[in-house]
Protein backbone atom coordinates (compact mmCIF):
# COMPACT_ATOMS: atom_id res chain seq x y z
CA UNK A 1 0.00 0.00 0.00
CA UNK A 2 2.80 2.71 1.12
CA UNK A 3 4.10 1.52 -2.54
CA UNK A 4 2.14 3.00 -4.37
CA UNK A 5 2.59 7.10 -5.21
CA UNK A 6 -0.47 9.47 -5.34
CA UNK A 7 -0.36 9.70 -8.85
CA UNK A 8 -0.52 5.62 -9.24
CA UNK A 9 -3.23 5.20 -6.48
CA UNK A 10 -5.37 7.47 -8.59
CA UNK A 11 -4.38 6.39 -11.74
CA UNK A 12 -5.47 2.77 -10.38
CA UNK A 13 -8.77 4.50 -8.99
CA UNK A 14 -10.08 5.89 -12.28
CA UNK A 15 -9.30 2.42 -13.91
CA UNK A 16 -11.25 0.60 -11.93
CA UNK A 17 -13.60 3.20 -11.68
CA UNK A 18 -14.13 3.04 -15.77
CA UNK A 19 -14.21 -0.78 -15.39
CA UNK A 20 -17.03 -0.59 -13.08
CA UNK A 21 -19.10 1.39 -15.11
CA UNK A 22 -19.15 0.84 -18.79
CA UNK A 23 -21.02 -2.95 -18.44
CA UNK A 24 -23.56 -0.28 -17.21
CA UNK A 25 -23.59 1.56 -20.47
CA UNK A 26 -24.09 -1.55 -22.23
CA UNK A 27 -27.17 -2.34 -19.85
CA UNK A 28 -28.73 1.10 -20.49
CA UNK A 29 -30.18 0.89 -23.65
CA UNK A 30 -31.57 -3.22 -23.59
CA UNK A 31 -32.32 -4.05 -19.95
CA UNK A 32 -36.26 -2.81 -20.50
CA UNK A 33 -36.80 -3.90 -23.52
CA UNK A 34 -35.31 -7.38 -23.41
CA UNK A 35 -37.11 -8.11 -20.25
CA UNK A 36 -40.30 -7.17 -22.80
CA UNK A 37 -38.74 -9.32 -25.12
CA UNK A 38 -38.66 -12.33 -22.51
CA UNK A 39 -42.59 -11.62 -22.06
CA UNK A 40 -42.92 -9.51 -19.29
CA UNK A 41 -45.44 -7.02 -19.54
CA UNK A 42 -44.84 -3.06 -17.68
CA UNK A 43 -46.23 -3.79 -14.78
CA UNK A 44 -44.19 -7.13 -14.63
CA UNK A 45 -41.02 -5.25 -15.13
CA UNK A 46 -42.69 -2.50 -12.40
CA UNK A 47 -43.25 -5.31 -10.19
CA UNK A 48 -39.46 -6.77 -10.20
CA UNK A 49 -37.71 -3.90 -10.05
CA UNK A 50 -39.21 -3.34 -6.48
CA UNK A 51 -36.91 -6.04 -5.53
CA UNK A 52 -33.99 -3.73 -6.27
CA UNK A 53 -35.25 -0.94 -4.73
CA UNK A 54 -36.34 -2.63 -1.15
CA UNK A 55 -32.94 -4.26 -0.75
CA UNK A 56 -30.79 -0.99 -1.49
CA UNK A 57 -33.44 0.73 0.91
CA UNK A 58 -32.62 -1.86 3.63
CA UNK A 59 -28.85 -2.37 2.94
CA UNK A 60 -28.32 1.39 2.14
CA UNK A 61 -27.31 2.51 5.47
CA UNK A 62 -26.05 -0.73 7.32
CA UNK A 63 -23.36 -1.63 5.00
CA UNK A 64 -21.62 0.85 5.04
CA UNK A 65 -20.01 -0.65 8.40
CA UNK A 66 -19.03 -3.86 6.12
CA UNK A 67 -16.15 -2.71 4.40
CA UNK A 68 -14.55 -1.39 7.61
CA UNK A 69 -15.11 -4.52 9.16
CA UNK A 70 -14.36 -6.51 6.51
CA UNK A 71 -11.90 -4.61 4.42
CA UNK A 72 -12.68 -2.86 1.25
CA UNK A 73 -11.05 -5.33 -1.15
CA UNK A 74 -12.94 -8.64 -0.18
CA UNK A 75 -16.29 -6.48 -0.15
CA UNK A 76 -15.98 -4.95 -3.46
CA UNK A 77 -14.54 -8.51 -4.96
CA UNK A 78 -18.03 -9.95 -3.53
CA UNK A 79 -19.76 -7.16 -5.09
CA UNK A 80 -18.55 -7.43 -8.37
CA UNK A 81 -18.97 -11.14 -8.27
CA UNK A 82 -22.46 -10.58 -7.65
CA UNK A 83 -22.62 -8.08 -10.56
CA UNK A 84 -21.59 -11.14 -12.81
CA UNK A 85 -24.12 -13.54 -11.34
CA UNK A 86 -26.43 -11.31 -12.28
CA UNK A 87 -25.54 -10.23 -15.52
CA UNK A 88 -25.00 -14.01 -16.62
CA UNK A 89 -28.68 -14.72 -15.02
CA UNK A 90 -30.14 -11.68 -17.09
CA UNK A 91 -28.81 -13.14 -19.88
CA UNK A 92 -31.12 -16.17 -19.25
CA UNK A 93 -33.93 -14.90 -17.39
CA UNK A 94 -37.21 -16.18 -19.26
CA UNK A 95 -39.61 -15.47 -16.31
CA UNK A 96 -41.13 -12.99 -13.70
CA UNK A 97 -39.34 -15.01 -10.60
CA UNK A 98 -35.56 -15.24 -12.47
CA UNK A 99 -35.76 -11.22 -13.26
CA UNK A 100 -37.02 -10.84 -9.57
CA UNK A 101 -33.80 -12.77 -8.56
CA UNK A 102 -32.15 -10.47 -11.31
CA UNK A 103 -32.76 -6.94 -9.60
CA UNK A 104 -32.65 -8.48 -5.76
CA UNK A 105 -29.16 -9.57 -6.45
CA UNK A 106 -28.42 -5.90 -8.31
CA UNK A 107 -29.56 -4.35 -5.36
CA UNK A 108 -27.28 -6.36 -2.84
CA UNK A 109 -24.67 -5.28 -5.57
CA UNK A 110 -25.29 -1.98 -5.57
CA UNK A 111 -25.64 -2.00 -1.85
CA UNK A 112 -21.86 -3.39 -1.10
CA UNK A 113 -20.45 -1.55 -3.94
CA UNK A 114 -21.43 2.20 -2.48
CA UNK A 115 -18.81 3.34 -0.92
CA UNK A 116 -15.38 1.16 -0.67
CA UNK A 117 -13.90 2.09 -3.66
CA UNK A 118 -13.93 5.83 -3.21
CA UNK A 119 -13.33 5.16 0.55
CA UNK A 120 -9.93 2.99 -0.92
CA UNK A 121 -8.93 5.57 -2.76
CA UNK A 122 -9.24 8.37 0.17
CA UNK A 123 -7.03 6.19 2.51
CA UNK A 124 -4.73 5.31 0.06
CA UNK A 125 -4.10 8.52 -1.00
CA UNK A 126 -3.17 9.85 2.66
CA UNK A 127 -0.82 7.06 3.17
CA UNK A 128 0.86 7.96 -0.05
CA UNK A 129 1.12 11.56 1.14
CA UNK A 130 -0.76 12.95 4.26
CA UNK A 131 -0.97 16.43 2.85
CA UNK A 132 -2.10 15.05 -0.90
CA UNK A 133 -5.48 16.83 -1.95
CA UNK A 134 -7.92 13.85 -2.99
CA UNK A 135 -11.09 15.95 -4.64
CA UNK A 136 -9.56 16.35 -8.02
CA UNK A 137 -9.71 12.66 -8.32
CA UNK A 138 -13.24 12.28 -7.21
CA UNK A 139 -13.81 14.98 -9.99
CA UNK A 140 -12.09 12.97 -12.66
CA UNK A 141 -14.06 10.30 -11.27
CA UNK A 142 -17.10 11.92 -12.70
CA UNK A 143 -15.60 12.20 -16.20
CA UNK A 144 -14.29 8.18 -16.18
CA UNK A 145 -18.07 7.64 -15.62
CA UNK A 146 -19.74 9.79 -18.53
CA UNK A 147 -17.17 8.24 -20.86
CA UNK A 148 -17.57 4.53 -20.20
CA UNK A 149 -21.07 4.92 -19.31
CA UNK A 150 -21.81 6.83 -22.66
CA UNK A 151 -19.08 4.55 -24.69
CA UNK A 152 -21.05 1.37 -23.58
CA UNK A 153 -24.48 2.82 -24.38
CA UNK A 154 -22.47 3.19 -27.90
CA UNK A 155 -21.32 -0.05 -28.29
CA UNK A 156 -24.80 -1.39 -26.97
CA UNK A 157 -26.83 0.47 -29.55
CA UNK A 158 -23.90 -0.63 -32.02
CA UNK A 159 -24.29 -4.37 -31.36
CA UNK A 160 -28.10 -4.48 -31.20
CA UNK A 161 -27.46 -2.74 -35.20
CA UNK A 162 -25.52 -5.87 -36.12
CA UNK A 163 -28.25 -8.31 -35.29
CA UNK A 164 -28.68 -11.38 -33.80
CA UNK A 165 -25.72 -13.93 -33.52
CA UNK A 166 -26.58 -17.51 -33.95
CA UNK A 167 -29.60 -18.26 -31.42
CA UNK A 168 -28.51 -15.20 -29.20
CA UNK A 169 -31.00 -12.36 -30.42
CA UNK A 170 -29.42 -8.97 -31.19
CA UNK A 171 -31.10 -7.74 -27.51
CA UNK A 172 -28.81 -9.97 -25.72
CA UNK A 173 -26.04 -9.76 -27.12
CA UNK A 174 -24.83 -6.26 -25.22
CA UNK A 175 -26.13 -8.62 -22.06
CA UNK A 176 -23.47 -10.98 -22.60
CA UNK A 177 -20.77 -8.49 -23.40
CA UNK A 178 -21.50 -6.41 -20.44
CA UNK A 179 -20.74 -9.39 -18.38
CA UNK A 180 -17.59 -10.42 -20.31
CA UNK A 181 -16.10 -6.91 -19.12
CA UNK A 182 -17.39 -7.62 -15.58
CA UNK A 183 -15.21 -10.46 -15.28
CA UNK A 184 -12.12 -8.41 -16.82
CA UNK A 185 -13.38 -5.97 -14.05
CA UNK A 186 -13.10 -8.25 -11.57
CA UNK A 187 -9.83 -9.83 -12.51
CA UNK A 188 -8.76 -6.02 -12.42
CA UNK A 189 -9.92 -5.86 -8.69
CA UNK A 190 -8.06 -8.39 -7.46
CA UNK A 191 -4.73 -7.23 -9.33
CA UNK A 192 -5.02 -3.60 -8.99
CA UNK A 193 -6.26 -3.24 -5.35
CA UNK A 194 -4.01 -3.39 -2.37
CA UNK A 195 -5.74 -4.57 1.05
CA UNK A 196 -7.19 -1.16 3.06
CA UNK A 197 -8.74 -1.72 6.39
CA UNK A 198 -10.78 -0.15 8.81
CA UNK A 199 -11.62 -2.62 11.56
CA UNK A 200 -11.04 -5.89 11.97
CA UNK A 201 -12.82 -9.47 12.53
CA UNK A 202 -16.32 -10.44 13.59
CA UNK A 203 -15.93 -7.74 16.44
CA UNK A 204 -15.83 -4.58 14.57
CA UNK A 205 -18.85 -6.63 11.61
CA UNK A 206 -20.39 -7.24 14.73
CA UNK A 207 -20.50 -3.91 15.88
CA UNK A 208 -21.12 -2.42 12.63
CA UNK A 209 -24.80 -3.78 12.71
CA UNK A 210 -25.67 -3.08 16.13
CA UNK A 211 -25.21 0.83 15.77
CA UNK A 212 -26.81 0.23 12.23
CA UNK A 213 -30.12 1.09 13.75
CA UNK A 214 -29.10 3.56 15.97
CA UNK A 215 -27.84 5.61 13.20
CA UNK A 216 -30.74 5.51 11.12
CA UNK A 217 -32.58 6.79 13.78
CA UNK A 218 -30.47 9.58 14.65
CA UNK A 219 -30.53 10.52 10.75
CA UNK A 220 -34.73 10.41 10.56
CA UNK A 221 -34.27 12.32 13.66
CA UNK A 222 -32.48 15.44 12.07
CA UNK A 223 -35.84 15.61 10.49
CA UNK A 224 -37.60 16.37 12.95
CA UNK A 225 -35.63 19.17 14.12
CA UNK A 226 -35.43 21.03 10.94
CA UNK A 227 -38.44 21.47 8.43
CA UNK A 228 -35.82 22.64 6.16
CA UNK A 229 -34.37 19.64 5.84
CA UNK A 230 -37.35 17.37 6.17
CA UNK A 231 -39.11 19.37 2.98
CA UNK A 232 -35.58 18.86 0.92
CA UNK A 233 -35.39 14.94 2.00
CA UNK A 234 -39.31 14.85 0.41
CA UNK A 235 -37.87 16.34 -2.69
CA UNK A 236 -36.73 13.11 -3.27
CA UNK A 237 -40.13 11.17 -3.41
CA UNK A 238 -41.44 12.94 -6.11
CA UNK A 239 -38.05 13.18 -8.21
CA UNK A 240 -38.13 9.40 -8.01
CA UNK A 241 -41.43 8.73 -8.74
CA UNK A 242 -40.86 10.86 -11.66
CA UNK A 243 -37.60 9.12 -12.78
CA UNK A 244 -40.09 6.53 -13.72
CA UNK A 245 -40.47 8.19 -16.90
CA UNK A 246 -37.57 8.82 -18.32
CA UNK A 247 -35.45 5.65 -17.01
CA UNK A 248 -38.48 2.70 -17.67
CA UNK A 249 -40.84 4.24 -20.03
CA UNK A 250 -38.76 6.36 -22.33
CA UNK A 251 -37.36 3.16 -23.81
CA UNK A 252 -41.15 1.70 -24.56
CA UNK A 253 -42.45 5.38 -25.86
CA UNK A 254 -39.70 5.25 -27.86
CA UNK A 255 -40.51 1.64 -29.00
CA UNK A 256 -44.01 3.07 -29.74
CA UNK A 257 -42.93 5.34 -31.80
CA UNK A 258 -39.98 3.96 -33.80
CA UNK A 259 -42.65 0.50 -34.37
CA UNK A 260 -40.22 -1.95 -32.89
CA UNK A 261 -38.23 -2.71 -29.88
CA UNK A 262 -34.43 -3.36 -31.66
CA UNK A 263 -34.69 0.04 -33.67
CA UNK A 264 -35.34 1.71 -30.47
CA UNK A 265 -32.50 0.29 -28.89
CA UNK A 266 -30.06 1.21 -31.64
CA UNK A 267 -31.48 5.01 -31.22
CA UNK A 268 -31.25 4.49 -27.32
CA UNK A 269 -27.01 3.57 -27.34
CA UNK A 270 -25.96 7.04 -29.13
CA UNK A 271 -28.69 9.04 -27.29
CA UNK A 272 -28.04 7.68 -24.27
CA UNK A 273 -24.41 8.67 -24.73
CA UNK A 274 -25.70 12.28 -25.82
CA UNK A 275 -27.74 12.22 -22.35
CA UNK A 276 -24.67 12.18 -20.31
CA UNK A 277 -22.96 15.52 -22.09
CA UNK A 278 -26.49 17.05 -21.77
CA UNK A 279 -26.02 16.52 -17.93
CA UNK A 280 -22.59 17.31 -18.25
CA UNK A 281 -23.99 21.10 -20.03
CA UNK A 282 -26.70 21.43 -17.44
CA UNK A 283 -24.27 21.36 -14.76
CA UNK A 284 -22.40 23.79 -16.13
CA UNK A 285 -24.95 25.94 -16.15
CA UNK A 286 -25.45 25.74 -11.84
CA UNK A 287 -23.10 28.83 -11.29
CA UNK A 288 -25.13 30.89 -13.98
CA UNK A 289 -28.23 29.78 -12.33
CA UNK A 290 -26.84 30.87 -8.83
CA UNK A 291 -26.29 34.10 -9.95
CA UNK A 292 -29.93 35.00 -11.51
CA UNK A 293 -32.13 33.41 -9.41
CA UNK A 294 -30.35 31.39 -6.11
CA UNK A 295 -30.07 28.26 -5.38
CA UNK A 296 -33.77 27.41 -4.05
CA UNK A 297 -35.30 29.42 -6.75
CA UNK A 298 -33.65 27.68 -9.35
CA UNK A 299 -34.31 23.97 -7.95
CA UNK A 300 -38.04 25.03 -8.02
CA UNK A 301 -37.88 26.22 -11.23
CA UNK A 302 -35.91 23.54 -12.86
CA UNK A 303 -38.68 20.88 -10.80
CA UNK A 304 -41.72 22.24 -13.03
CA UNK A 305 -38.82 22.29 -16.61
CA UNK A 306 -38.72 18.53 -15.95
CA UNK A 307 -41.92 17.98 -16.06
CA UNK A 308 -42.69 19.70 -19.23
CA UNK A 309 -39.69 17.83 -20.69
CA UNK A 310 -41.16 14.66 -19.81
CA UNK A 311 -44.91 15.98 -21.00
CA UNK A 312 -42.64 16.51 -24.28
CA UNK A 313 -41.46 12.72 -24.59
CA UNK A 314 -45.05 11.57 -23.75
CA UNK A 315 -46.66 13.50 -26.47
CA UNK A 316 -44.44 14.06 -29.53
CA UNK A 317 -45.31 11.71 -32.19
CA UNK A 318 -41.63 11.54 -33.92
CA UNK A 319 -38.50 10.15 -32.82
CA UNK A 320 -36.51 13.44 -33.34
CA UNK A 321 -38.89 15.14 -31.09
CA UNK A 322 -39.07 12.40 -28.17
CA UNK A 323 -34.93 12.40 -28.13
CA UNK A 324 -34.76 16.19 -28.44
CA UNK A 325 -37.38 16.33 -25.11
CA UNK A 326 -35.28 13.40 -23.81
CA UNK A 327 -31.75 15.14 -24.07
CA UNK A 328 -33.68 18.53 -22.37
CA UNK A 329 -34.95 16.10 -19.29
CA UNK A 330 -31.59 15.14 -18.69
CA UNK A 331 -30.05 18.97 -19.21
CA UNK A 332 -32.19 19.69 -16.31
CA UNK A 333 -31.20 16.99 -14.13
CA UNK A 334 -27.61 17.92 -14.47
CA UNK A 335 -28.72 20.77 -13.33
CA UNK A 336 -30.98 20.08 -10.47
CA UNK A 337 -28.10 17.60 -8.80
CA UNK A 338 -25.92 20.05 -7.78
CA UNK A 339 -28.52 22.96 -6.94
CA UNK A 340 -30.64 20.44 -4.40
CA UNK A 341 -27.10 18.87 -2.77
CA UNK A 342 -25.95 22.19 -1.92
CA UNK A 343 -29.09 22.90 -0.71
CA UNK A 344 -28.73 19.83 1.33
CA UNK A 345 -25.93 20.19 2.32
CA UNK A 346 -25.92 24.08 4.25
CA UNK A 347 -28.98 22.35 6.42
CA UNK A 348 -26.22 20.63 7.99
CA UNK A 349 -22.72 21.84 10.09
CA UNK A 350 -20.88 19.20 10.92
CA UNK A 351 -19.38 15.47 10.70
CA UNK A 352 -23.30 13.96 10.56
CA UNK A 353 -23.50 15.13 6.44
CA UNK A 354 -22.95 11.31 5.48
CA UNK A 355 -26.01 10.30 7.22
CA UNK A 356 -28.54 12.53 5.71
CA UNK A 357 -26.77 12.16 2.01
CA UNK A 358 -27.64 8.51 2.53
CA UNK A 359 -31.04 8.90 4.45
CA UNK A 360 -31.90 11.43 1.44
CA UNK A 361 -30.58 8.62 -1.39
CA UNK A 362 -32.81 6.22 0.63
CA UNK A 363 -35.78 8.46 0.07
CA UNK A 364 -35.26 8.05 -3.54
CA UNK A 365 -36.07 4.22 -3.23
CA UNK A 366 -40.03 4.07 -2.49
CA UNK A 367 -40.68 7.03 -4.20
CA UNK A 368 -39.14 5.19 -7.63
CA UNK A 369 -40.84 1.79 -6.36
CA UNK A 370 -43.89 3.43 -6.02
CA UNK A 371 -43.70 4.92 -9.51
CA UNK A 372 -42.58 1.58 -10.95
CA UNK A 373 -45.12 -0.47 -9.85
CA UNK A 374 -48.13 2.55 -10.11
CA UNK A 375 -46.67 4.18 -13.65
CA UNK A 376 -46.30 0.49 -15.36
CA UNK A 377 -49.57 -0.59 -14.53
CA UNK A 378 -51.32 2.23 -15.55
CA UNK A 379 -49.34 2.31 -18.87
CA UNK A 380 -50.63 -1.45 -19.22
CA UNK A 381 -54.19 -0.56 -18.52
CA UNK A 382 -53.98 2.89 -20.23
CA UNK A 383 -51.26 3.98 -22.27
CA UNK A 384 -47.35 4.97 -22.12
CA UNK A 385 -48.37 8.66 -22.76
CA UNK A 386 -50.70 8.45 -20.29
CA UNK A 387 -47.94 7.08 -17.33
CA UNK A 388 -45.56 9.96 -18.41
CA UNK A 389 -48.22 13.06 -18.13
CA UNK A 390 -49.07 11.54 -14.74
CA UNK A 391 -45.08 11.33 -13.57
CA UNK A 392 -44.46 14.64 -15.23
CA UNK A 393 -47.25 15.79 -12.61
CA UNK A 394 -45.68 14.64 -9.98
CA UNK A 395 -42.04 15.67 -10.80
CA UNK A 396 -43.36 19.18 -11.11
CA UNK A 397 -45.25 19.10 -7.48
CA UNK A 398 -42.01 18.73 -6.11
CA UNK A 399 -41.10 22.21 -6.27
CA UNK A 400 -43.31 23.76 -3.83
CA UNK A 401 -40.99 21.36 -1.36
CA UNK A 402 -38.59 23.92 -1.51
CA UNK A 403 -40.15 27.13 -0.58
CA UNK A 404 -38.51 26.42 2.93
CA UNK A 405 -34.92 26.41 1.80
CA UNK A 406 -35.87 29.30 0.11
CA UNK A 407 -37.33 31.50 2.88
CA UNK A 408 -34.36 30.38 5.30
CA UNK A 409 -32.11 31.98 2.61
CA UNK A 410 -34.04 35.26 2.56
CA UNK A 411 -33.85 35.60 5.76
CA UNK A 412 -29.83 34.54 6.50
CA UNK A 413 -29.35 37.07 3.36
CA UNK A 414 -31.90 40.13 5.18
CA UNK A 415 -29.86 39.44 8.14
CA UNK A 416 -26.56 39.49 6.60
CA UNK A 417 -27.58 43.10 5.40
CA UNK A 418 -28.69 44.35 8.97
CA UNK A 419 -24.96 43.69 9.85
CA UNK A 420 -23.98 45.90 6.95
CA UNK A 421 -20.91 43.10 5.74
CA UNK A 422 -22.86 41.38 2.61
CA UNK A 423 -22.92 38.18 4.73
CA UNK A 424 -24.54 36.52 7.90
CA UNK A 425 -22.77 36.20 10.95
CA UNK A 426 -21.35 32.68 10.77
CA UNK A 427 -22.35 29.34 12.32
CA UNK A 428 -20.58 28.05 14.76
CA UNK A 429 -20.35 24.27 15.61
CA UNK A 430 -20.38 22.85 19.48
CA UNK A 431 -17.14 22.68 19.85
CA UNK A 432 -16.61 26.22 18.60
CA UNK A 433 -15.69 26.24 15.30
CA UNK A 434 -16.79 28.35 12.38
CA UNK A 435 -19.10 27.23 9.77
CA UNK A 436 -20.62 28.63 6.12
CA UNK A 437 -21.93 31.79 5.90
CA UNK A 438 -23.82 33.08 3.28
CA UNK A 439 -21.31 32.42 0.46
CA UNK A 440 -20.88 28.93 0.95
CA UNK A 441 -23.68 28.42 -0.73
CA UNK A 442 -22.40 28.64 -4.22
CA UNK A 443 -19.53 26.81 -2.76
CA UNK A 444 -21.17 23.54 -2.33
CA UNK A 445 -23.49 23.38 -4.62
CA UNK A 446 -20.38 24.07 -7.20
CA UNK A 447 -18.87 21.35 -5.26
CA UNK A 448 -21.91 19.26 -5.69
CA UNK A 449 -20.90 19.82 -9.21
CA UNK A 450 -17.94 17.10 -8.57
CA UNK A 451 -20.46 14.25 -8.14
CA UNK A 452 -21.80 12.46 -10.79
CA UNK A 453 -24.82 10.11 -12.07
CA UNK A 454 -26.61 8.27 -14.23
CA UNK A 455 -27.86 10.55 -17.02
CA UNK A 456 -30.17 10.36 -14.27
CA UNK A 457 -27.44 11.38 -11.29
CA UNK A 458 -25.43 8.69 -10.18
CA UNK A 459 -27.17 9.19 -6.89
CA UNK A 460 -30.19 8.90 -8.44
CA UNK A 461 -28.29 6.18 -11.21
CA UNK A 462 -28.26 3.69 -8.45
CA UNK A 463 -31.30 4.58 -7.50
CA UNK A 464 -32.89 3.70 -10.11
CA UNK A 465 -31.04 1.96 -13.21
CA UNK A 466 -31.56 -1.42 -12.31
CA UNK A 467 -28.02 -2.56 -13.49
CA UNK A 468 -26.34 0.64 -12.68
CA UNK A 469 -24.53 1.38 -9.18
CA UNK A 470 -26.17 5.42 -7.11
CA UNK A 471 -27.36 8.01 -7.38
CA UNK A 472 -23.74 7.10 -9.63
CA UNK A 473 -20.84 8.47 -7.97
CA UNK A 474 -18.94 9.62 -5.07
CA UNK A 475 -21.05 11.46 -2.67
CA UNK A 476 -19.34 13.84 -0.87
CA UNK A 477 -18.67 12.04 2.53
CA UNK A 478 -17.89 13.08 6.17
CA UNK A 479 -17.58 10.87 9.06
CA UNK A 480 -20.86 10.99 11.40
CA UNK A 481 -18.77 11.31 14.60
CA UNK A 482 -20.94 14.67 15.35
CA UNK A 483 -23.27 16.61 14.07
CA UNK A 484 -25.49 20.21 13.69
CA UNK A 485 -28.88 20.54 11.69
CA UNK A 486 -29.73 24.39 11.00
CA UNK A 487 -33.43 24.75 10.88
CA UNK A 488 -35.23 27.53 9.21
CA UNK A 489 -33.55 30.88 10.44
CA UNK A 490 -32.28 29.93 13.65
CA UNK A 491 -28.52 29.01 14.98
CA UNK A 492 -27.39 25.30 14.73
CA UNK A 493 -28.64 22.95 17.17
CA UNK A 494 -26.19 20.10 18.32
CA UNK A 495 -26.97 16.72 17.87
CA UNK A 496 -26.77 14.47 21.06
CA UNK A 497 -25.21 10.91 20.73
CA UNK A 498 -23.60 10.61 17.81
CA UNK A 499 -22.23 7.72 16.29
CA UNK A 500 -18.79 6.86 16.42
CA UNK A 501 -17.03 5.31 13.68
CA UNK A 502 -13.93 3.02 13.57
CA UNK A 503 -11.98 5.17 10.24
CA UNK A 504 -12.33 8.49 10.24
CA UNK A 505 -11.46 10.94 7.65
CA UNK A 506 -12.58 8.30 5.51
CA UNK A 507 -15.48 8.76 2.83
CA UNK A 508 -18.30 6.62 2.43
CA UNK A 509 -21.27 6.17 0.38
Amino acid sequence: MSALSVRQVRQRYLVLHGLRWLPTGLMVPVMILLMQERGLSLSQIGLVSVAQGLVVLALELPTGGFADALGRRPVLVGAWVLNLASLLLFSVADSFALFFIVWALQGVFRALDSGPLESWYVDATLAADPDAKYEAGLGYAGTVIGVAIGAGALISGGLVALGPVGPVSALTVPVLVAAALQAVALVALIVLLPEVRGGTGRGALRASIVEAPRMVGQAVGLLRRSRVLLALVAVELFWGFGMVTFESLLPVRLSEVVGGAERAATLLGPASSAAWLAQAAGAALTPLLLRWLGAAPSAALLRVVQGVTVVGMGLFAGPVGVLIAYLACYTVHGASNPLHMGLLHRQVDGPYRTSVISLNSMMGQPGFAIGAVGLTALADRSSVTTAMLVGAVVLALAAPLYLPAWRAGSGQADGAAGQGVGEAEPAVEPDGADVHGVDAERDEVEAGQQRTGHPGGQRRAEATSPLGGRDGQPREETDVTAAAVRPAGDQPVPVTDAVPVDDPGVARS
